[in-house]
């Protein structure tokens, strides 16, 4: 689940977005240079489908279904170097990206491209370009680092992040535009928390996390040394930086207090309250700076987060800041710069905290760029070759009898009373789907782009992008914008738009294969689709009314028992070691695990309806049941490095993947009865252990 990607990524202190308006609808654009787009899929890398010779017999599913399903491959797939992890989403991606290469390198090759195609063939070829990046160094901004050279007083460093960040380059903090909680028809602005290097605030005060601030210390002051700064001096300086984010920690939420109460993201002040709030930091000036007509309103959640920047600017000295800003200007460069600079953000952030082993090839680093920043027009040329009409019309009525199997359901909850089961039938028959792409692409008119410069075309990119965000704001909502690009292996649902989405990329097995048999489709795509859907419901999206605006929907009996159902979920999760001494944080991952639970239900339900009369074929000599419930597992194969696993347990939403797998299934009587588990059996929860939700 998203909040909604837009809001999330600006409450992140992300200023990345998309853009939307024009030329199709409902089918991908066609043109010159579209029509020239070839997709070789002899060369992709395979899909990942359960078959029965992955399934090590010499587990008993009732006890470890995770390993009986996957433990065969897990051990047979070691984590490829270059990456953290290793599963059906990974090798998914590799196959996405293989695709993105071949319409990149095509697109490079044009004559006289234009649109989307001169567009994602500029920053491919330049950023192909190794030569030209190694020559340039740090060249390309160092007019930025001169910039940050010059602030000696409060109001020369209150300017200066007012400036930058009318670029799109505002690390300190997240400001952009989303849906009004209240109103969600309307985008309003929305400010929120940022600042820090590290994941989580915990990185700067758990003391199990010593290790990984220290390392990153050393970051800092590697990154100052190559940015020009003498050793000795970058150390010093890199201890400043490091007090400097501890500071900000302090006052910012961590993510599980981000992820459990989405309440946070919104406060709606006057600029006003927001000048008296952060007197250093003019919110009203803020506004006129970024070339945004001052509101009535807007949202700035953390209000102790902007409150101690304001004291920050007034008694951090001048020094200080340089030494922030100008390792942070390096720091989110240095992936866009010269050798150096890429190893040593490699080094630290891949490497040191998630335990890669390897730097990933240019090419992909390069096609993460273009996804990161222009997404939707790679997008754009690959659903004119990897995404078939008949593909999405199997999902359209994959997601109607989904629907129909949680309506079944929600009307039949014993725990619910009518007047909260009214509000949430109304919630289900407003849903809105979006399958592979959107109906109307995004325009790009107005990036300039070129052969130049690598970074140079990223941060193009990078003020495009925000520009277009600020210029939602105090418009209406425009409900045919996409938060992810169809190329992406993933899926999500906004609440406050009350819409699930699909993206192209993961309509591929294990998840979706349009040749393959119900039981498999909908123990695979069938539960992610339940999944976005229970989403809706969960302890976060549960906020939401039918029209995306955040309210209580709920009779307090109703909440309460609400609560004492997915109580025990967080419990169950609490109980799951995923490494020696590390649990789950049952909390943490409580809506994905509501959604897991209550998808992978509704998802049986809709199978069984749609195999209603037909006789099991036992393939392989396994049941319908089984093989469902196996294919669900099959998504949820993954393997993590030690490292990760800790951000993750940390960060991460999602319980790790193989406690997905065993999780829910646990909790359902059908899962016991296809493989005869008994009373007592680790996958067999009852009585008072049982979670019964959605």
């Amino acid at each position: 689940m998203i909040l909604s990607l837009a809001v999330a990524a600006v409450l992140a202190g992300c200023n990345r977005a998309d853009d939307a308006a024009a030329p199709t609808a409902a089918a991908p654009a066609t043109d010159a240079n579209a029509n020239a787009l070839k997709l070789d899929e002899s060369v992709l890398p395979g899909v990942n489908r359960f078959t029965a010779a992955d399934l090590d017999t010499t587990k008993d599913a009732c006890t470890d279904f995770g390993g009986y399903v996957n433990g065969k491959w897990l051990a047979a797939n070691q984590i490829p170097g270059d990456r953290t992890s290793w599963g059906a989403f990974e090798m998914l991606d590799e196959r996405s990206t293989a695709i993105q290469r071949q319409l990149a390198e095509q697109a490079a090759k044009m004559d006289g491209a234009t649109g989307v195609e001169k567009i994602v063939g500029d920053i491919w070829s330049t950023g192909m370009d190794a030569a030209k990046i190694n020559e340039q160094g740090i060249k390309p901004i160092q007019g930025h680092l001169d910039a940050i050279a010059a602030l000696d007083t409060p109001e020369k460093i209150a300017e200066h992040l007012r400036t930058t960040a009318a670029k799109g380059q505002n690390f300190l903090f997240g400001f952009g535009a989303e849906a009004d909680f209240k109103d969600s028809k309307n985008n309003i602005a929305y400010a929120g928390q940022g600042g820090l290097g590290l994941p989580d605030k915990g990185y700067y005060v758990d003391a199990d996390k010593k290790d990984k601030l220290a390392a990153y210390e050393q970051h800092v002051a590697k990154v100052l040394e190559l940015s020009g700064v003498p050793a000795a001096d970058a150390a010093k300086q890199a201890k400043d930086v490091i007090a400097f984010e501890t500071r900000l920690a302090k006052v910012s939420k961590s993510s599980e207090e981000l992820s459990r109460d989405v309440s946070l993201y919104y406060n709606p002040v006057t600029l006003a309250d927001a000048d008296k709030l952060a007197p250093n930091f003019p919110w009203t000036k803020f506004f006129e700076s970024q070339g945004v007509a001052a509101p009535a309103m807007f949202s700035l959640s953390i209000p102790a987060f902007h409150a101690e920047v304001s004291k920050m600017i007034a008694d951090v000295p001048a020094a200080q800041w340089q030494s922030y800003l100008r390792f942070h200007t390096v720091d989110g460069a240095s992936p866009y710069l010269s050798d150096a600079f890429v190893e040593e953000n490699f080094n630290f952030y891949a490497k040191t905290l998630r335990g890669q082993k390897e730097l990933k090839e240019r090419g992909k680093r390069v096609l993460d760029t273009i996804e990161g920043q222009t997404g939707e027009a790679l997008g754009q040329m690959y659903v004119k070759v990897a995404f078939s009409p008949e593909s999405k019309a199997r999902m359209e009525t994959l997601v109607k009898n989904l629907s129909t199997a949680l309506k079944a359901r929600i009307e039949n909850l014993d725990w619910m009373g009518d007047e909260t089961k009214k509000k949430a039938m109304e919630k289900w028959a407003s849903f809105t789907p979006k399958i592979g792409y959107p109906d109307k692409w995004r325009e790009w008119n107005g990036l300039a782009t070129s052969r130049d410069s690598y970074i140079g075309n990223v941060l193009a990119a990078t003020e495009f992008n925000y520009k277009w965000q600020l210029g939602k704001i105090g418009k209406p909502v425009d409900r045919t914008e996409w938060g992810m690009p169809p190329q992406m292996v993933n899926a999500y649902y906004n609440p406050l738009q009350n819409e699930i989405v699909f993206p192209a990329a993961i309509l591929q097995p294990p998840f979706f294969d349009p040749n393959a048999t119900d039981e498999m489709n909908y123990g695979g795509i069938g539960a992610v689709i339940g999944h976005e859907m229970i989403h809706g419901y969960d302890d976060q999206g549960s906020r939401f009314g039918a029209t995306g605006n955040f309210e209580n929907w709920w009779t307090p009996e109703d909440a309460k028992g609400f609560s004492s159902r997915t109580d025990k979920l967080v419990n169950q999760f609490n109980a799951y070691e995923a490494a020696p001494g590390m649990k789950v944080n049952g909390k943490l991952t409580l809506g994905e695990n509501i959604a897991d639970l209550g998808g992978l239900a509704v998802a049986y339900d809709a199978m069984k309806k749609a195999t209603e009369g037909t006789p099991d074929p036992m393939t392989d000599g396994l049941s319908r049941d089984q093989r469902f419930f196996a294919n669900w597992a099959t998504v949820w194969r993954r393997n993590f490095t030690p490292d990760e696993l800790k951000v993750r347990l940390t960060t991460d939403p999602h319980a790790p993947a193989n406690f997905r797998a065993m999780g829910a299934p646990s909790n359902l009587p059908a899962f016991a009865a296809a493989f005869s588990c008994k009373p007592g059996q680790p996958m067999v929860r009852q009585g008072d252990d049982q979670v019964v939700i959605w």
